[in-house]
């Protein structure tokens, strides 16, 4: 019998684990499938604080950047592919430009490093961008790891089970979480489970009698073909990005993110849509991805896309993550609904996790990710 069992072995349920683990609690974690092998194998690995405005996910973005320097020290930067590259946000009209300023303003007043620049300043940091732009700002505390060998890497030495389909959280004659069924009538016992299933924690919560709201945004992200010479040095990301982002519309929305990697290939985003758990690969939300890109790095218009690759993301109403107990059952904790900053934000949910589990103190109120505001 563990302490917790903890239901999900991608980046979030990687990073719970890591931290009860850490806090002395007897740790079990099960996925139906591989490590990462959900929506932290569909990512770019972004850990960002520049897309968010001023309230309670970007303070949880500062905490959780802290917290990756961190665990870049324990497990080493190189494992995990962690690098500080920082981000630029270019605006192309004085208009867009003003918004630029004005989030950078809120969000210098509450601790984020950003330095404003001017059309002119931009070739500075990225030498390629296409002219005229009207300006943008840079993101020094911007971030990048690989999702896949951070997931395993925080789940290193710990009892990991892939391939344990959880079908159903059981629950005692008070109602209280009492383990969770496993395919095969397997049954493991906790006093405590922590619902880290991504896009399927709703359905998860639902074999509890609870309700979670989270649905899939579907994105796509392109992969170039090897660039010499590291053409792209930042994070790039088109000022209309943040409002993709922060969008209810179940339409397509898209705006451009743009980087280069170790390896020289150039990953190039990004697309939202709510389409339930469609597969496919429209040509055309493709087609518009790379056209958004070219328009921004023109000598990308000779750079053959090896592939695109898709995920889906766990979206909630209000674009916030669901992190704490479950109001209705005692001894459920969700750690669910990050939708495309799951990533970056894993490891200050992980702590917050383990500290509301053990009664420590998390140092901040964490009221804004309850479940309960949904109820």
């Amino acid at each position: 019998m563990s302490d917790v069992l903890v239901v999900g072995a991608g980046i979030v349920g990687a990073a719970c684990a890591y931290y009860l683990s850490r806090a002395g609690v007897r740790v079990t974690v099960l996925d139906a499938g591989p490590i990462a092998g959900g929506t932290s194998s569909s990512g770019e690995g972004n850990l960002l604080v520049s897309d968010k405005p001023p309230g309670p996910e970007l303070d949880l973005a500062l905490r959780s950047a802290r917290r990756w320097e961190e665990i870049a020290e324990d497990l080493g930067a190189d494992p995990i592919e962690y690098e500080r590259k920082g981000g630029l946000m270019v605006a192309g009209t004085a208009a867009e430009q003003e918004r630029v300023a004005a989030l950078a303003a809120g969000q210098r007043a509450v601790g984020v490093a950003v330095t404003e620049l001017a059309g002119d300043r931009l070739a500075d940091y990225e030498p390629r961008l296409v002219g005229g732009l009207a300006g943008g700002a840079y993101y020094p505390q911007d971030a990048q790891v690989q999702p896949m060998l951070a997931t395993a890497h925080l789940l290193r030495g710990l009892d990991v089970r892939c391939g344990t389909r959880v079908e159903a959280i059981e629950t005692g004659p008070g109602g209280a979480v009492i383990g969770v069924r496993a395919a095969g009538a397997t049954r493991l016992r906790a006093d405590a489970v922590v619902n880290a299933t991504g896009v399927a924690g709703g359905e998860l919560a639902a074999t509890a009698g609870t309700r979670l709201p989270i649905a899939p945004r579907r994105g796509f992200i392109l992969v170039t073909a090897p660039v010499a010479g590291s053409p792209i040095r930042h994070k790039v990301y088109a000022a209309g990005y943040l409002g993709g982002v922060a969008s209810d519309d179940a339409g397509l929305q898209s705006s451009l993110v743009v980087e280069g990697t170790k390896a020289g290939t150039v990953l190039i985003g990004s697309s939202r849509e709510r389409v339930g758990f469609d597969p496919a690969y429209p040509l055309p939300v493709l087609r518009r991805i790379a056209a958004q890109a070219v328009a921004l790095f023109p000598f990308l218009a000779a750079v053959p896309v090896l592939r695109a690759y898709r995920g889906f993301r766990p979206y909630t109403p209000d674009h916030l993550p669901v992190i704490g107990p479950d109001p209705r059952v005692p001894g459920l904790w969700h750690a669910c609904g990050h939708e495309g900053a799951g990533i970056g934000l894993a490891p200050a949910t992980g702590a917050l996790i383990a500290d509301l589990v053990t009664g420590a103190d998390p140092g901040f109120d964490p009221a804004p990710f309850s479940l309960a505001r949904f109820t």
